[in-house]
């Protein structure tokens, strides 16, 4: 930051755009032209320099008249609040920290001067219109009007992080004496206390129902001792009435007997109940400047109750009666510091809640990566008697129920803290139910990371709004990223839970179409339309990291390198763009597993019973074309589903033009229709494809064929029209002749630089005898003579599609050969083998492939073996490295039962004498 002014030009465009599509996680407030709130944070980690303060406000300063010039007299910069790390000396001048939070050109272009035929994500996103087509269908804009007057400085505040203060304010009221609130109450809050805040802060209790009682002033949380203490104050009894407001002012009386002011400090509130009073403090808390976060419990929770969190910018958590959701504990684990180091911050592992018959287990595996691993516990809850626990970690250690510190009153809960760093790896759990009837058992994995100069693998869940009406749909996010770098190749899982407990599973993908914008930046995405009913909805989102395909990538960047700039009428040259290493693009991830609670949102809207199809497939974003020369062209895309990206639409509508406006939305049917009558659609996130031959076409120079598809379900429900994909003609190169040779018309797709090189599509590659020949690499003509380009053609994934050109069904292979990259660097290698080359039914084949690197190993690799018999009978199996459960023949298929002894004789537990030795009951253990 400190040598930010260099590339001061640029970053002023930046910063416009961002504040105008709204920075996420910040109370960014449009007063009449002039933004609001913008928070701009010192990372933590670097030292203290006011330098860095100093650059900062030079740019802001200098970059509000850009804004203000490039919007046309519209919009600047009003309020400015720079955040310093906690870290640096306090001064006077820093102001306590409030609600401000952070998560790791001189004019826009216009209808007049945008480039429709550039190849850029502008184009790609917001189907050609120019950006300041896109500013002016906002809101933002459409209340705004030019100022005559010149934009007034920016006013600059410095705030620093200090101390951690939280009062939690508890509803005793009657109410909470149902469907057992009070006894869930009472495990959340206390895992909070133990587990989730951090160590430094102060924490104060308040409880309330027609009036409020102070249970503790603050706090300091010092050592584990006053964690119990402050564990001892939480509310076990429940009467009376709800007096939402008597609470919250409760709690900052309870800050002020330490603070001269409430501003930074948080409130956690958490209610059952309704209350026509609440709006009555809502001057108060507006002028508090303090954080309210809020847990709706149960249907009737008081609807007023998000406008807290609303107008303070706290979180809004959501808890149904539902106790296998385990939401409530997860509600409490969401309310974590977002602004303060991330290496102090509690980190959710599992949450997992179910209803167990009598004497049957709940089978578990919680992943635990190198990046985590200091302050880790385990905590089992139960609804009737206390279960039997078994636990074990990476190593083989055994952790039985005498190990947990066990609460045997009406509270039901074992806990287990780790001492120091967890064990890495995969610790598996076995709980069994006791009790004579079936009782819900559920288990909380928390920790910690295991050093301050690495960051864990941290999950942010949100959605696209957090009210909504009935058919829109909502969109659910979670961003899986170690410190600025996405995680991409993971399992996501949304669980999304209505009011009364139902309960929808959801994957979410990073693939780049649906609802997933950009593919794999770590942000993975999916619509939810399986509303069942009005009313408040909790999201949970569920990670898994399970294999080598998943890695930390550099986060995309996809704005222009500007190379240098004109200052006063002279050219300064800014520093050069850094090229990435390998290391940097992609790095294996370890396996691991993270939990994270969402906000929650409304619901209006939603009919009755059975209400008819109203949900259209989803808008394809990632239509592309290629074309071979000869009047053949190639579509390909992801396919939608039938409500969104959920199913399988009825039908296509494809179109084209020379001109990119007529395929928009709104004038999508006036533009050339092409025949799709023989185009079925494939299930949602299949890869398609689609070939049109054009009639009588001529290749003119400098002509372009656009090209957008659309999708209709079987209610006729028709879908948002795609991105619209260019193919620029004047940019393909002649074919070469094709000769005596077997000629197969291959097309390859390939993921490339834009910058540096480009597959040539559309050539005829020869295949001769099992050799394709005459494959052509194309450099950019655009780019500067480097022999390193040819030597350095990069490592990753090579795409290929291979069409059949042919009248009938023909076969078709692909062989890819290579050596190794350097004689010091030893190549991954591959041996297969089997148990023996001769056999006799029925005895089995043993297929061993050993995948090394040198003398190393390489694990979680994904193995598949094709045996084929003489005849050309082929089958396919997975091979495995992972000491796995039998199955029903051998390793296939799933066994009927297990048999298990023991014995003070290991000679007794042979084959041939394993009748003999005493057995154990092993009748309700699933295989």
């Amino acid at each position: 930051m400190a040598q930010a002014k260099m590339l001061l030009n640029p970053w002023h465009l930046v910063m416009v755009s961002v504040l105008l599509h709204r920075v996420k996680g910040t109370l960014v407030k449009l007063n009449n032209g002039g933004f609001e709130d913008i928070v701009i944070a010192i990372n933590p980690g670097l030292s203290e320099d006011t330098k860095i303060i100093e650059n900062i406000k030079d740019m802001v300063k200098e970059a509000s008249p850009y804004l203000f010039n490039a919007t046309k007299q519209r919009f600047y910069f009003k309020t400015v609040n720079i955040v310093i790390p906690l870290t640096w000396m306090q001064k006077p001048e820093y102001k306590r920290v409030t609600r401000e939070s952070y998560d790791n050109v001189t004019q826009f272009c216009d209808k007049s001067n945008h480039n429709v035929k550039a190849p850029n994500m502008q184009n790609k996103m917001c189907n050609f219109k120019s950006t300041w087509e896109v500013i002016m269908d906002s809101a933002d804009f459409a209340s705004s009007s030019p100022r005559s007057a010149p934009s007034p400085d920016p006013i600059i505040s410095l705030l620093q992080m200090q101390e951690r203060v939280v009062c939690l304010v508890l509803d005793v009221s009657g109410s909470m004496n149902g469907y057992n609130r009070i006894v869930r109450l009472k495990q959340a809050a206390e895992t909070f206390l133990i587990q989730i805040i951090e160590n430094g802060s102060w924490v104060g209790i308040v409880t309330f129902n027609n009036a409020a009682t102070t249970k503790t002033g603050l706090k300091q949380i010092v050592s584990d001792s006053v964690r119990k203490t402050l564990n001892a104050y939480l509310p076990v009894n429940a009467d009376g009435g709800t007096n939402i407001c008597a609470g919250v002012e409760r709690g900052f009386q309870v800050f002020l007997r330490k603070y001269a002011s409430t501003e930074g400090c948080e409130i956690v509130l958490l209610t059952d109940g309704e209350d026509s009073g609440v709006s009555s403090c809502f001057d108060k808390v507006r002028s508090s400047g303090a954080i309210i976060h809020t847990i709706a419990l149960g249907p009737s929770a008081a609807k007023e109750l998000e406008m807290l969190s609303d107008m303070t910018g706290g979180f809004k958590f959501s808890a149904t009666d539902s106790v296998e959701s385990n939401s409530l504990i997860d509600a409490f684990s969401g309310i974590s510091s977002g602004s303060r180091n991330i290496s102090l911050q509690s980190l959710q592992l599992e949450s997992k809640g179910q209803s167990i018959r009598s004497k049957h287990w709940m089978y578990g595996t919680v992943s635990i990566d190198r990046t985590v691993g200091n302050d880790t516990f385990f905590v089992v809850t139960w609804s009737g008697s206390t279960p039997r626990i078994y636990l074990k970690d990476p190593k083989g250690k055994n952790y039985t129920k005498t190990d947990f510190v066990t609460d045997n009153t009406n509270f039901r809960t074992a806990r287990l803290k780790i001492p120091g760093t967890a064990e890495a790896g995969d610790w598996i759990y076995s709980i069994q139910n006791t009790d004579s009837a079936d009782q819900v058992i559920s288990i909380t994995v928390t920790t910690r990371a295991a050093s301050a100069t690495v960051p864990p693998i941290t999950v942010k869940s949100y959605m696209n709004r957090d009210a909504n009406n009935y058919p829109n749909p909502i969109i659910v996010y979670a961003e899986v990223t170690q410190g600025f770098s996405p995680v991409i190749g993971a399992k996501v899982i949304a669980t999304v839970e209505s009011v009364s407990g139902i309960s929808v599973e959801l994957e979410l993908l990073d693939n780049g179409s649906g609802a997933d914008i950009l593919k794999h930046d770590g942000i993975y995405s999916r619509y939810f339309t399986a509303f069942k009913e009005n009313g408040r909805y909790n999201i949970k989102v569920g990670v898994q990291g399970k294999d080598k395909t998943v890695r930390r990538t550099r986060r995309h960047n996809h704005v222009l390198y500007i190379p240098g700039y004109i200052e006063d009428g002279e050219i300064i040259m800014n520093p050069p763009k850094p090229e990435p290493s390998e290391d940097e693009i992609q790095e294996r991830v370890d396996i691991f597993s993270r939990v994270a609670s969402g906000s929650s949102f409304q619901m209006t809207g939603v009919p009755a019973g059975n209400a008819p199809d109203v949900f259209p497939p989803c808008k394809i974003t990632d239509l592309e074309v290629i074309f071979n020369g000869e009047g053949d062209f190639l579509l390909s895309w992801t396919a939608p589903g039938n409500d969104y990206d959920v199913g399988k639409a009825e039908s296509y509508e494809i179109k084209m033009s020379i001109n990119p406006l007529e395929l928009r939305h709104s004038t999508f049917h006036s533009a050339i229709s092409l025949n799709t009558s023989g185009l079925i659609p494939e299930v949602a996130g299949v890869k398609q494809s689609f070939q049109y031959k054009a009639e009588n076409f001529t290749k003119e120079n400098g002509t372009s064929i656009y090209f957008a598809i659309r999708a209709i379900d079987d209610s006729n429900n028709v879908g948002e029209t795609s991105n619209i994909a260019a193919v620029p003609l004047s940019q393909l190169l002649e074919t070469p002749s094709v000769n005596e040779y077997n000629i197969v018309t291959i097309i390859i797709i390939a993921i490339c630089s834009l910058t540096t090189i480009c597959v040539i599509v559309g050539t005829k590659i020869k295949l001769n005898g099992s050799g394709f020949e005459d494959i052509v690499i194309a450099i950019n003509p655009a780019i500067y003579e480097d022999n390193k380009i040819v030597d350095n053609i990069k490592a990753g994934d090579w795409s290929y599609s291979i069409l059949n050109m042919y009248s009938a069904t023909q076969a078709i292979s692909i062989t890819v050969i290579t050596r190794a990259a350097s004689p010091a660097v030893p190549p991954v290698m591959v041996k297969s083998y089997m148990n023996r080359d001769t056999s006799s039914y029925p005895n089995p084949m043993i297929i061993y492939t050993e995948v090394s690197q040198g003398v190393l190993p390489v694990v979680s690799a994904k193995v598949t073996a094709t045996v084929e018999s003489a005849s050309g009978i082929s089958g396919e199996v997975e091979l495995f490295d992972d000491g796995s459960a039998p199955g029903d023949d051998c390793d296939v298929g799933k066994a009927r039962r297990y048999e298990i002894k023991m014995s003070e004789n290991p000679l007794d537990l042979r084959n041939a004498t394993f009748h003999n030795a005493l057995s154990l009951n092993a009748s309700d253990l699933n295989t």
